[in-house]
């Protein structure tokens, strides 16, 4: 259980969970981490905790580099439970120890621990703590993702403690953006970028973007980008131009189907919607929701421009397994996308009709009404299907071109 030197005197203390598949109902095939960090100098420091089942891991680490008795300074950047569970742990090894955190993470911890014997030291952005030949500096970044929220900048370095801004829910023996990616692909990596973004940070996307630009203003030019989970960014501008990518809602030209279907028949013009959408020479990626978890799907939607969500009726409402996964998709508030439904239908309609509303609830870009076959599709159904996805593959190429 090293730690792992990040800059001199600047160390990873974390742990990899690489049995954790599923994260408050976000699905993590992949596992994740736990990253926190200890910067060793004349005043030596802790940035953030870990899960509560992996402060020992956390803790051997910092043995190997310092008693924990001897650390000055414990700095909260989220209080969430993935990162402030194993804070009592710790802190029992740290009796006395000056907390840094904002106001709200001080009253957030109140809710999930017995704090009475906690030194709080509440923090906004623009100040700073001297811990010796360092200097650190907070930035609070409330809604990136909890309200108590905030990252901390170590100047002299250049290394931004991101908090979970910039993660991935990834576990790996590589602790580096350009180690991951030798090991296994740029590509894989974007995509856990990706995930991330799309599952836990889509909603915030203007709050985001307030923020980078604010950076500027605050001095804050990292060379490294150090997040709570997942790989550390050597290469921290690939990292900040992604999450100005997807704030301004690039994505890839392609169709995304997602859908369910009872008896096979909502199946098939998935199908044929998906060969008319080929046929127009538009990447199209299909996912049946019972096979593949929400995560995923939410995924796919983000990366792609256009999307068609496949539905039976079913009491005259939406398909249940299609109505959990727009219930999710709704919270997280997704822009600058063209969509639709289909589906079939027994004795009465309804699905189709209440899926495209939801879409128009979203304010996203509808493409007509959807589409309808009642029970099994006949051969002219299944040709209005294909016909249905070629016209809605070129509404997609026209759309995707206002974001060129």
């Amino acid at each position: 259980m090293k730690p792992v030197e990040l800059k001199p005197g600047i160390f990873w203390v974390g742990a990899v969970d690489w049995a954790i598949r599923d994260f408050h109902g976000y699905m993590t095939p992949k596992g994740s981490t736990y990253n926190n960090y200890l910067v060793l100098d004349d005043e030596p420091t802790l940035l953030d905790g870990v899960k509560a089942e992996f402060a020992d891991v956390s803790l051997t680490r910092i043995k190997a580099l310092i008693e924990p008795g001897k650390i000055k300074h414990l700095i909260v950047n989220h209080i969430e439970p993935d990162h402030g569970g194993g804070l009592p742990a710790i802190l029992a090894l740290m009796p006395g120890v000056p907390l840094y955190c904002t106001e709200k993470g001080r009253k957030g911890l109140q809710k999930f621990h017995d704090v009475s014997r906690w030194d709080f030291h509440i923090v906004k952005t623009g100040d700073t703590l001297k811990i010796g030949k360092r200097t650190l500096l907070f930035v609070e970044t409330p809604m990136i993702h909890w309200p108590d929220s905030m990252m901390t900048y170590i100047k002299e370095d250049r290394v931004l403690i991101s908090q979970d801004g910039f993660g991935q829910h990834l576990a790996s023996t590589q602790r580096f953006d350009d180690e991951f990616i030798e090991c296994a692909s740029e590509a894989l990596l974007t995509e856990y970028m990706w995930d991330y973004y799309a599952n836990i940070l889509m909603p915030f996307g203007t709050v985001i973007k307030a923020k980078l630009d604010e950076f500027g203003k605050l001095g804050v030019d990292p060379v490294m980008i150090a997040p709570d989970h997942g790989v550390i960014w050597r290469n921290p501008q690939k990292a900040i131009g992604m999450y100005r990518d997807m704030i301004e809602g690039k994505c890839h030209e392609r169709v995304v189907i997602i859908y369910d279907s009872m008896w096979g028949n909502t199946g098939k013009l998935a199908q044929a919607i998906t060969e008319g959408i080929t046929d127009e020479g538009m990447d199209c990626r299909v996912i049946k929701l019972r096979q593949c978890p929400a995560s995923e799907a939410v995924k796919e939607f983000w990366m792609a421009r256009g999307s068609l969500l496949g539905t039976p009726t079913l009491n005259n409402k939406i398909f249940h397994y299609v109505a959990q996964f727009l219930a999710y998709l709704e919270g997280l508030k997704p822009k600058n996308r063209i969509a639709s439904a289909f589906g079939s239908y027994g004795w009465g309609g309804g699905a189709v009709r209440d899926a495209v509303q939801k879409f128009r609830d979203m304010k996203l870009e509808i493409f007509e009404e959807g589409f309808e076959a009642n029970y099994r599709p006949d051969a002219g159904e299944e040709q209005g299907a294909y016909d249905f996805g070629r016209r809605f593959a070129q509404a997609a190429r026209e759309y995707h071109k206002r974001f060129a």
